[in-house]
């Protein structure tokens, strides 16, 4: 999936995934996707807790060995 922004939030514990997340997709414009890969295993509750309050959609997301990926399309 295409993306405009990748944010490596990777060996980063809660709540820091979500704190780099509103960070980086602040500098995006509306209807850009952020990708952001975390470790935590929180953070596959928390991103998509995050969108729903935000008011960004959560794209997409997917498991890549013990890397959580997701896509955010900014609101």
């Amino acid at each position: 999936m295409n993306s405009n922004k990748v944010l490596n939030a990777t060996g980063l514990a809660c709540p820091m995934p979500i704190v780099r997340t509103k960070k980086a997709i602040d500098e995006l414009e509306a209807g850009q996707i952020l990708e952001v890969h975390a470790t935590d295993k929180g953070s596959k509750a928390d991103i998509a807790a995050w969108c729903k309050a935000s008011g960004n959609e959560l794209v997409h997301q997917d498991e890549d060995g013990d890397v959580f990926k997701f896509w955010i399309k900014k609101a």
